[in-house]
């Protein structure tokens, strides 16, 4: 892992801690935002950290289990990690579905946080 940059290492290791926490207990994601914070689920605007992790915490199923395909980073010109993501999660007992998750990442008091967070199933409806 020496060999990437450095956003990189900081941009995997919270995608790990990221759905770690997810797939284990939801209620605990508000440590990693902050007030200012924006969530996009389904496009569905949340702002703060407290109405964020009550829309995290009240989805519709008991277990869930994610599975990263692919994650890509970069860093931006005022110093913050934007992070993609597309996986598969397994929700309960529903079929296996496809995810893309944008983060951008923001150091505040020698810790990242997430400031801006967007969500989307990978679902096509062409109709």
């Amino acid at each position: 892992m020496g060999d990437k940059p450095i956003w990189e290492q900081i941009g995997s290791s919270f995608v790990q801690h990221y759905y770690q926490l997810f797939d284990t207990d939801r209620t605990q994601l508000g440590a990693i935002y902050i007030d200012a914070s924006c969530l996009t689920w389904e496009g569905q605007q949340f702002q703060g950290k407290a109405a964020i992790v009550e829309k995290l915490s009240s989805l519709p199923f008991q277990k869930i289990q994610h599975s990263i395909t692919a994650e890509d980073h970069q860093p931006t010109p005022d110093s913050c990690i934007l992070s993609m993501v597309v996986g598969q999660l397994k929700a309960d007992e529903d079929p296996i579905m496809g995810f893309h998750q944008i983060f951008l990442l923001k150091n505040i008091n020698d810790a990242w946080v997430c400031t801006n967070d967007m969500f989307r199933l990978a679902l096509h409806n062409f109709g």
